[in-house]
Protein backbone atom coordinates (compact mmCIF):
# COMPACT_ATOMS: atom_id res chain seq x y z
CA UNK A 1 0.00 0.00 0.00
CA UNK A 2 1.19 3.49 -0.81
CA UNK A 3 2.64 5.66 1.94
CA UNK A 4 0.53 8.65 2.88
CA UNK A 5 2.22 11.97 3.53
CA UNK A 6 1.11 15.10 5.36
CA UNK A 7 3.54 17.99 4.95
CA UNK A 8 2.80 21.33 6.63
CA UNK A 9 4.87 24.48 7.03
CA UNK A 10 3.88 27.40 9.25
CA UNK A 11 5.67 30.42 10.65
CA UNK A 12 5.20 31.68 14.18
CA UNK A 13 6.43 34.64 16.21
CA UNK A 14 7.72 32.25 18.90
CA UNK A 15 11.41 31.45 19.10
CA UNK A 16 12.54 27.88 18.39
CA UNK A 17 13.12 27.42 22.14
CA UNK A 18 9.56 28.53 22.97
CA UNK A 19 8.00 26.29 20.34
CA UNK A 20 10.21 23.33 21.26
CA UNK A 21 9.15 23.69 24.92
CA UNK A 22 5.48 23.41 23.90
CA UNK A 23 6.14 20.36 21.72
CA UNK A 24 7.90 18.64 24.64
CA UNK A 25 5.11 19.37 27.14
CA UNK A 26 2.37 16.83 26.43
CA UNK A 27 0.17 18.22 29.21
CA UNK A 28 -0.25 21.45 27.19
CA UNK A 29 -1.38 19.72 24.01
CA UNK A 30 -5.02 19.23 25.11
CA UNK A 31 -5.37 22.95 25.89
CA UNK A 32 -3.87 23.97 22.52
CA UNK A 33 -5.09 21.27 20.10
CA UNK A 34 -8.25 19.20 19.48
CA UNK A 35 -6.92 16.47 21.81
CA UNK A 36 -9.01 15.62 24.87
CA UNK A 37 -6.51 14.55 27.53
CA UNK A 38 -2.88 13.62 28.15
CA UNK A 39 -1.22 10.91 30.22
CA UNK A 40 2.45 10.05 30.51
CA UNK A 41 2.18 6.28 30.14
CA UNK A 42 5.91 5.60 30.43
CA UNK A 43 8.75 8.04 31.13
CA UNK A 44 11.68 8.44 28.79
CA UNK A 45 15.17 7.03 29.21
CA UNK A 46 16.68 10.07 30.95
CA UNK A 47 13.73 12.41 31.61
CA UNK A 48 9.95 12.13 31.83
CA UNK A 49 9.16 13.28 28.28
CA UNK A 50 12.51 12.35 26.77
CA UNK A 51 13.40 9.79 24.12
CA UNK A 52 11.54 6.55 24.78
CA UNK A 53 8.65 8.22 26.61
CA UNK A 54 5.18 6.98 25.72
CA UNK A 55 2.51 9.66 25.78
CA UNK A 56 -1.20 8.80 25.59
CA UNK A 57 -3.66 11.28 24.14
CA UNK A 58 -7.35 10.50 24.50
CA UNK A 59 -10.18 12.04 22.55
CA UNK A 60 -13.12 9.65 22.92
CA UNK A 61 -13.53 7.21 21.40
CA UNK A 62 -9.84 7.25 20.42
CA UNK A 63 -6.65 6.80 22.44
CA UNK A 64 -3.29 7.13 20.69
CA UNK A 65 -0.09 5.82 22.25
CA UNK A 66 2.85 7.79 20.89
CA UNK A 67 6.53 7.26 21.59
CA UNK A 68 9.08 10.05 21.44
CA UNK A 69 11.87 8.75 19.21
CA UNK A 70 14.11 11.74 18.50
CA UNK A 71 14.85 15.04 20.19
CA UNK A 72 17.22 17.79 19.12
CA UNK A 73 16.82 20.73 21.51
CA UNK A 74 15.17 23.70 19.79
CA UNK A 75 15.50 21.95 16.41
CA UNK A 76 13.57 18.63 16.11
CA UNK A 77 10.83 16.69 17.88
CA UNK A 78 9.85 13.28 16.48
CA UNK A 79 7.38 10.63 17.56
CA UNK A 80 5.84 7.41 16.29
CA UNK A 81 2.42 5.89 16.83
CA UNK A 82 2.56 2.65 18.81
CA UNK A 83 -1.17 1.93 18.79
CA UNK A 84 -4.57 3.51 18.58
CA UNK A 85 -5.23 3.63 14.83
CA UNK A 86 -4.95 0.93 12.14
CA UNK A 87 -1.77 2.39 10.66
CA UNK A 88 1.80 1.18 10.12
CA UNK A 89 5.04 3.10 10.38
CA UNK A 90 3.33 6.32 11.48
CA UNK A 91 5.93 8.96 12.26
CA UNK A 92 5.87 12.72 12.77
CA UNK A 93 8.97 14.87 12.45
CA UNK A 94 8.55 18.46 13.63
CA UNK A 95 11.53 20.52 12.48
CA UNK A 96 12.07 24.04 13.81
CA UNK A 97 14.02 26.61 11.80
CA UNK A 98 14.71 30.19 12.93
CA UNK A 99 13.30 32.77 10.50
CA UNK A 100 13.55 36.46 11.26
CA UNK A 101 12.56 36.84 14.90
CA UNK A 102 10.40 33.72 14.87
CA UNK A 103 10.29 30.10 13.77
CA UNK A 104 9.20 28.03 10.81
CA UNK A 105 7.66 24.73 11.88
CA UNK A 106 7.89 21.99 9.26
CA UNK A 107 5.50 19.23 10.35
CA UNK A 108 6.00 16.06 8.32
CA UNK A 109 3.93 12.91 8.88
CA UNK A 110 4.09 9.61 7.00
CA UNK A 111 2.21 6.36 7.46
CA UNK A 112 0.71 3.37 5.68
CA UNK A 113 -2.81 2.12 6.32
CA UNK A 114 -3.22 -1.41 7.65
CA UNK A 115 -6.65 -1.77 6.04
CA UNK A 116 -6.73 -1.52 2.23
CA UNK A 117 -8.83 1.36 0.93
CA UNK A 118 -8.64 3.48 4.11
CA UNK A 119 -5.53 5.50 3.29
CA UNK A 120 -7.49 8.39 1.76
CA UNK A 121 -9.60 8.68 4.90
CA UNK A 122 -6.67 8.72 7.32
CA UNK A 123 -4.79 11.14 5.06
CA UNK A 124 -7.81 13.49 5.17
CA UNK A 125 -8.46 12.96 8.91
CA UNK A 126 -4.87 13.48 10.03
CA UNK A 127 -4.32 16.29 7.53
CA UNK A 128 -7.18 18.20 9.15
CA UNK A 129 -6.11 17.27 12.68
CA UNK A 130 -2.42 18.12 12.19
CA UNK A 131 -3.27 21.51 10.63
CA UNK A 132 -5.32 22.38 13.74
CA UNK A 133 -2.62 21.00 16.07
CA UNK A 134 0.20 22.93 14.39
CA UNK A 135 -1.77 26.19 14.53
CA UNK A 136 -2.64 25.66 18.21
CA UNK A 137 0.85 24.62 19.30
CA UNK A 138 2.37 27.59 17.47
CA UNK A 139 -0.09 30.04 19.01
CA UNK A 140 0.45 28.50 22.45
CA UNK A 141 4.21 29.02 22.20
CA UNK A 142 3.75 32.80 22.18
CA UNK A 143 1.03 32.97 24.84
Amino acid sequence: MARKVIDLRSQFAATPAQLYAVLRDGARWPELTPLGSFELHRPGETEPEGVGAVRVFRTPPFASYEQIVELEPNRRFSYTLLRGFPLRDYRVDAVLTPVGGGTELHWHCEFSPKIPGTGWFYRWFFGYFHAKAVAGLGAGATA
